[in-house]
């Protein structure tokens, strides 16, 4: 079991490793790529990222700790000048393996390029920005665009509608306080007639009373008298 043994040895003692991935980095920082074996450049993906990472911080002491393992003035130039601008806003990632279908001859391993991403050999990158400014935009479907317009236009009527019915509410709303208003002075009119035919009314209602109170008493009286002659008539008789 492999337990804490991590990374690839290669088939190569630990000195001969760590010089193959120096010089490996060395030439991918110099050139922007190299041709080596599969397993190779997924080991070697580590030491140069770590080395862009160092020029990203381009402190004193990150371009000590790149010293230490890249050896070339000329790979310390273009590592802490295009490369560190280049990466300064990317978080990670900054090679690709493109793994090639041819083998090496003689043990037929898998050959693979580590190149790094916006470097002159990087086509790829180039061709999809090329695809990506060539792509037409999406045309909508004929049914949609039938659909969208119809609602659209039903839309436009119902819109208008609207429009029509809001100031018609405003106007409805002033003349219904004018309807109210001439009911209330017809209402009054009629009550001030009404008053006006009962006054008389009751005005004449008190002189027809003392008229048959006058009557009754004269009715009253003409029997007393009628009796008051009998009276006398009789009295002479006894």
């Amino acid at each position: 079991m492999r337990h804490r043994k991590a990374g690839r040895r290669l088939g190569v003692t630990t000195a001969h490793r760590k010089a193959m991935m120096r010089n490996m980095v060395t030439s991918i920082l110099e050139e922007g790529q190299v041709t080596t074996t599969l397993a190779r450049a997924k080991e070697v993906r580590r030491p140069l990222e770590k080395m862009i990472t160092f020029a990203k911080r381009g402190d004193l002491h990150a371009r000590r700790l790149a010293l230490r393992f890249v050896k070339s003035k000329l790979a310390m130039a273009n590592l802490f000048g295009e490369l560190a601008e280049r990466y300064q806003e990317r978080p990670g990632g900054y090679c690709r393996i493109i793994k090639l279908a041819t083998t090496r001859a003689g043990d037929a391993s898998d050959r693979a390029i580590v190149q790094l991403i916006g470097s002159e050999q990087d086509v790829l990158t180039a061709l999809k920005d090329a695809k990506q400014k060539k792509q037409p935009a999406k045309q909508a479907s004929k049914t949609l665009e039938k659909v969208s317009a119809e609602v659209k236009g039903e839309e436009k009527p119902k819109a208008e509608q609207a429009a029509e019915e809001a100031p018609a509410e405003p106007e409805a709303q002033e003349a219904a306080p004018a309807e109210e208003t001439s009911e209330a002075a017809d209402a009054k009119a009629e009550a001030v007639a009404e008053n006006a035919s009962e006054a008389p009314a009751a005005q004449a209602a008190p002189a027809e009373e003392a008229t048959l109170a006058a009557e009754a008493a004269s009715e009253d009286a003409a029997p007393a008298e009628d009796a008051k002659p009998d009276a006398k008539d009789a009295e002479p008789k006894s």
